[in-house]
């Protein structure tokens, strides 16, 4: 995660605010789009980068981890094959990448940031048509803020797709403290990292029961490291994205971050948001076609997480993938799985 009502919308909005990407917004082509428009709203400016083939205006909006993260942290080869069929369009979220703005902190909610998504919508229509037909991807962080965008609007979006999603933030930290054993004793059992995974028993023993932010964190932080011994030991496969070293950890605490991303994290963190943010008492009021895929290793959010959402949400139309060599990141372990598996939904549903 970290490393993850009815309203009038009022936006004023700069359409390809970079001029020298185009000068005018009849001279794209929309089988070879390379464009950035910035969304202006409450006092933000966001930028969203749009790539890839859109020849038949279906468009896969993308929203990153953090809170803090960057839509182009999306990008390496599972999204590339996925702009080859459709269009997808980077965002960077209020807070985080590149975006800008003055705002005050005590206005900064989930709900404001799920109206910059329906706003971003109304752009991207006033730029490419109002048959412009989109799906909505949320990964990690990303997948609260879709989930809380989709119950503001879901009439905007043809699927949606939740990657390692956490529809109950607050529910992280019981998972944790269920997750971390399990695992724990599988690889000790195994002979794997045994000092590593006997250290990660001894902390959950000694954490309070009772979900605190500041033993969240530390959870947190084991998940990640976790993943980095699980990728040492062969259960988690190697990044495809020509990145050395230890991948699967550089990917998810380095590519992710943001300039900007402490601010607005640290300002969801004394919100609650790990403490009180849970939506699966309202899946079902989600009735598109959905897609939930999540890493058989994930423990960052782990996959019961994704099981619950599945079991939840209101769509007759759904499924979950669950992928056998990732961790929190199956767009960068399993990317012709993941690109396949994306194109294959939303060619079923635009």
């Amino acid at each position: 995660m970290k490393q993850f009502s009815t309203f009038s919308l009022k936006i004023v909005f700069i359409v390809s605010i970079v001029w020298f990407v185009n000068a005018c917004s009849d001279d794209f082509e929309l089988n070879n789009l390379d464009e950035t428009l910035f969304v202006r709203h409450k006092n933000a400016d966001m930028p969203a980068y749009i790539r890839g083939n859109s020849s038949e205006k279906v468009f896969l909006i993308t929203l990153h981890g953090g809170p803090g993260g960057t839509g182009l942290g999306f990008t390496g080869k599972a999204f590339e094959a996925i702009e080859d069929a459709y269009g997808v369009v980077y965002f960077d979220q209020r807070g985080s990448g590149n975006s800008q703005g003055h705002y005050d902190e005590d206005d900064i909610s989930i709900d404001l940031m799920a109206e910059d998504v329906l706003a971003l919508v109304k752009v991207l229509k006033r730029k490419f048509g109002d048959d412009s037909r989109f799906f909505l991807l949320g990964g990690s962080w990303g997948g609260t803020l879709g989930t809380a965008t989709l119950l503001k609007d879901q009439s905007n979006f043809k699927g949606w797709i939740e990657v390692d999603g956490a529809n109950n933030p607050a529910g992280l930290y019981d998972l944790y403290l269920e997750t971390f054993p399990t695992t724990a004793n599988t690889q000790i059992a195994l002979g794997n990292s045994v000092d590593f995974w006997e250290a990660v028993l001894a902390l959950v023993a000694q954490v309070d029961p009772v979900n605190n932010l500041d033993d969240f964190l530390t959870l947190n932080g084991k998940a990640f490291e976790a993943e980095e011994k699980l990728f040492e030991d062969g259960f988690i496969a190697s990044v495809e994205n020509g990145i050395g070293g230890n991948e699967t950890f550089f990917v998810y605490n380095f590519l992710t971050k943001a300039w900007n991303s402490g601010k607005i994290q640290s300002i969801f963190d004394d919100q609650g948001l790990f403490q009180t943010v849970d939506f699966t008492s309202q899946l079902s009021e989600i009735r598109i076609p959905s897609l939930f895929i999540s890493g058989k290793y994930d423990m960052v959010v782990p996959i019961a997480s994704a099981q619950t959402a599945f079991d939840a949400i209101g769509s007759t139309s759904k499924e979950l993938r669950i992928f056998e060599r990732s961790g929190h990141g199956p767009m960068f372990t399993e990317p012709d799985l993941f690109a396949n598996t994306v194109i294959e939904f939303m060619n079923t549903h635009k």
